[in-house]
C-alpha cells in the first residue's frame, strides 16, 4: 500500500465524495465538514497524522471529548455527539472502501443513545393567532409573512423548503405546491384554500413591491433577494411576539401540522408522505404526542381514570 494521506486529506476526499458522488446538499456537507474537522483537530492534538494510526481506544476517547469539550470546543449534546460519531464512522468506511486504510476501526463504534424529545406543537387557536399576527404586519412584508406562515403550517414545510420555493413551484389553479426536501427529494402536495389565498394575495399585492430584479424566488426580502432561513425565522419570531406566543419557531409549525393531522385521524403513512420523511419511524414520534394528549383528556374526564 502506498503512503496513506494525512487525516486532513482523507477528510477532504471524503467530503468531496459526499458532495460530488453522493450529491448531498450544501448544508448537509457543511454539517459533515464541521464534524470531521473536529475529529481532524483532535487527531492533530494527539499527534495522529494518518487514519491508519487511529485505534478503537482513540475513538472512545474522542467520543468522551465530544461531550466534555476542550480548550477549543464546547461540549456537545448527546444528539450532536451522535451526529459527529456517524460522520466520522462514514469517514472510516469511505477510507476502507478507497483502500486508504486496511481495516475499519470505527465499524463497531456506536453513537451514544439520544434521549427522545417529543416535538412541540401548539394548539390550533394559537396557530390562528400567529397567522393573524403575521398578516397584521405592514405591507408588503405582512402579506409575505402571512403567506410564509401559511406554507409552514398549511403543508408542513421545512423552513429551507419554504425559502427555496420559486413562483413556478406554486400552482394556484390546481391548489398544489412543489417542495424540494432533504437529499434533493421532491414532493408535490395539496395546497389548502387558506394557504392558496394568502399566497395569491402576496403575489398580487405584496411581491411586486419587493422584487427589485428578475428572480424566480417566491419569498423575497426587503431588498428583493430570496428570503434567507434566518430572515424567515425572524419573521416568524416577530409574528409570535405580536401574538404573545413564546417558544415559537418555524419548526413548531411543522410539528403542529403533523400533530393536528394525526389528531384529526390521518394515517401515519400519509403524514409521512406529507412531511417528506424517508422512514415512517421518524413520523411515529408524533403518535406519542397525540396519545399523551388523549391520556390527559381521559385522566381529566373519565370517572374511572383516577382513584
Amino acid at each position: 500500500m502506498t503512503e496513506q494521506p494525512s487525516v486532513a486529506q482523507a477528510a477532504q476526499d471524503y467530503l468531496d465524495h459526499l458532495a460530488v458522488e453522493r450529491g448531498l446538499s450544501r448544508n448537509t456537507v457543511a454539517a459533515y465538514r464541521r464534524d470531521v474537522t473536529r475529529f481532524e483537530q483532535w487527531c492533530a492534538g494527539r499527534g495522529i497524522r494518518r487514519l491508519g494510526e487511529v485505534a478503537e481506544s482513540d475513538l472512545a476517547d474522542f467520543a468522551v471529548s465530544l461531550g466534555r469539550g476542550d480548550d477549543v470546543h464546547v461540549g456537545l449534546s448527546p444528539g450532536s455527539t451522535a451526529r459527529t460519531v456517524v460522520a466520522v464512522r462514514g469517514l472510516f468506511r469511505f477510507a476502507l472502501a478507497e483502500g486508504v486504510t486496511e481495516q475499519d476501526v470505527a465499524r463497531d463504534w456506536k453513537p451514544p443513545p439520544i434521549p427522545q424529545r417529543l416535538p412541540k406543537a401548539i394548539s390550533y387557536a394559537d396557530v390562528v393567532a400567529l397567522l393573524d399576527a403575521a398578516a397584521a404586519g405592514d405591507p408588503p412584508l405582512g402579506l409575505r409573512d402571512a403567506a410564509l406562515v401559511e406554507v409552514l403550517y398549511g403543508v408542513g414545510a421545512r423552513i429551507s423548503e419554504a425559502c427555496g420555493l420559486d413562483v413556478d413551484d406554486v400552482d394556484l389553479d390546481e391548489r398544489a405546491i412543489l417542495l424540494r426536501g432533504k437529499g434533493s427529494r421532491e414532493r408535490r402536495l395539496p395546497l389548502g384554500d387558506k394557504a392558496a389565498e394568502a399566497i395569491d394575495a402576496y403575489l398580487v399585492r405584496g411581491r411586486p413591491g419587493l422584487v427589485a430584479r428578475s428572480t424566480p424566488a417566491l419569498f423575497l426580502n426587503s431588498r428583493g433577494a430570496r428570503l434567507s432561513r434566518q430572515s424567515a425565522w425572524a419573521a416568524v419570531q416577530a409574528a409570535a411576539g405580536r401574538a404573545r406566543l413564546d417558544g415559537i419557531s418555524p419548526h413548531t409549525l411543522r410539528h403542529s401540522f403533523a400533530t393536528h393531522l394525526l389528531e384529526g385521524g390521518a394515517d401515519v403513512r400519509v403524514v409521512q408522505e406529507l412531511l417528506g420523511h424517508a422512514s415512517v419511524t421518524t413520523t411515529q414520534i408524533y403518535t406519542k404526542v397525540t396519545v399523551d394528549s388523549l391520556r390527559e383528556v381521559y385522566a381529566a374526564s373519565h370517572p374511572r381514570a383516577r382513584d
